[in-house]
């Protein structure tokens, strides 16, 4: 890849959503589907100038100006273009903005990606259309990510996002950053936009990565925003405390040749103390009255990360957490959890159980998680037939190859064990 492309593709993924912002509060006139045409265009302009030239000294300020000007021809073409703007340069078609004048006005939030965050937590639109448009426009995932993250299908997803254009269009929904007191009845969706972003970075559901750093550094970054600003509540402390206790463990879960490793088989040395230690203190400063969903999963993070090995963590509490999280926010992926968590607490029966019923749930019987757990499970228990028989299965579930080779992996010892036992 040269270096023209190079640079456009990571101005892409950083400025996509932030161009598409910046054209609808530029206008009224422009709609989210004419706003996200002109924004590809955009950047395929910058694509073929910046082959024939060379690459701008604020390529990002380039492609914003070369957004407004096509903006401001669509309006024309139109036939809309009336009073809309008070300043000569507008008027005159002429846009010189800087990549910061072209981005949203100053505010009670000076983050700029975490506005645009807030923007999308528009009251009118439902939480499930909020949290799509915004993983699409401000962390601009694949429609195939979305999907795989909130477990529907990617035609579902597609219909969602032709419903939310339509419903911003006809109703002239403006995704622009609300006032003060309507902001702080926004904080529960950021919150989970937020976490949901982290997660994806965590254990990627798409492309060649299975771990994109880069989306749990950003999530990172905008929470730290919101916890500096004015808004950063308590459950913000709880949630940034979670996701520095599962960064703190990063440089763990791959062996030296690069291998997916399990919790029990990770070197913790590796594990980054200091991470550990910031985010115990966040989770003390997070205790209050009322404890969320955050509270629950970064205390199980915390007795994960403070056991000295695998065998002594304490599992017991771990399967309590996880029994009022459950209560809290009823899922079967943390329904999952919890059966593992069971398992290893030394309830075996009730944890089978629960993991058989998940299995008749269609889509998490597709899950590579659930029958590698249950692939796991069996050979842990000695029954090596029915661990082949999932581990097989899950083979087929998972696109990743580093998941793969630790399948094939777990059907080595398998084979090895069942040889052993015929001998």
């Amino acid at each position: 890849m040269d270096k023209v492309q190079q640079e456009v593709d990571k101005l892409y993924k950083s400025h996509y959503g932030k161009m598409v912002a910046s054209l609808l509060y530029f206008s009224q006139d422009i709609d989210l589907e004419t706003a996200e045409d002109l924004v590809q265009d955009s950047f395929s302009s910058a694509l073929t100038a910046w082959k024939e030239n060379a690459i701008p000294s604020n390529p990002a300020g380039w492609i914003f100006t070369v957004c407004r000007n096509k903006a401001l021809n669509k309006i024309k073409e139109g036939k809309r273009f009336r009073t809309l703007f008070e300043d000569e340069d507008f008027k005159s078609g002429e846009v010189n903005l800087s990549a910061r004048q072209a981005g949203i006005s100053e505010s009670a939030i000076q983050d700029q990606q975490l506005k645009l965050l807030f923007a999308c937590a528009h009251p009118d639109l439902s939480p499930k259309v909020q949290v799509v448009i915004t993983l699409k426009y401000v962390v601009n995932l694949k429609v195939e990510a979305i999907a795989k993250i909130l477990g529907m299908s990617i035609d579902g997803i597609d219909k969602l996002l032709v419903r939310a254009r339509q419903k911003i269009r006809d109703e002239k929904i403006l995704l622009k950053e609300p006032d003060t007191p309507a902001l702080k009845l926004r904080i529960p969706i950021v919150h989970k936009i937020i976490y949901l972003i982290f997660n994806e970075g965590y254990k990627s559901s798409w492309g060649k990565e299975l771990v994109r750093e880069e989306l749990c550094e950003e999530a990172l970054l905008m929470n730290k925003a919101l916890l500096d600003s004015k808004f950063g509540n308590k459950e913000t402390a709880a949630l940034h405390a979670l996701m520095l206790f599962n960064a703190a463990r990063f440089k763990s879960r791959f062996d030296a040749a690069g291998e997916l490793l399990d919790l029990e088989e990770q070197d913790r040395s590796l594990w980054d103390k200091d991470l550990i230690l910031l985010a115990c203190d966040l989770l003390d400063q997070s205790r209050g009255n009322v404890a969320s969903s955050y509270h629950f999963e970064a205390s199980i993070a915390y007795l994960h990360c403070s056991a000295k090995s695998f065998d002594v963590t304490d599992w017991t509490t771990i399967t309590k957490l996880y029994h009022q999280l459950l209560e809290t926010n009823p899922n079967p992926f943390v329904e999952l959890n919890y059966a593992i968590a069971l398992y290893y607490s030394g309830k075996k029966q009730n944890a089978l159980k629960i993991l058989n019923a998940l299995q008749q749930n269609p889509f998490l019987n597709q899950y590579y998680l659930l029958n590698a757990t249950l692939g796991k499970i069996n050979f842990l228990e000695g029954n090596y037939i029915k661990a082949k028989d999932f581990f097989l299965k899950t083979l087929g579930q998972t696109n990743f190859q580093v998941e793969k080779n630790f399948i094939l992996k777990m059907l080595d010892k398998v084979n090895n064990l069942k040889k052993s036992m015929e001998n």
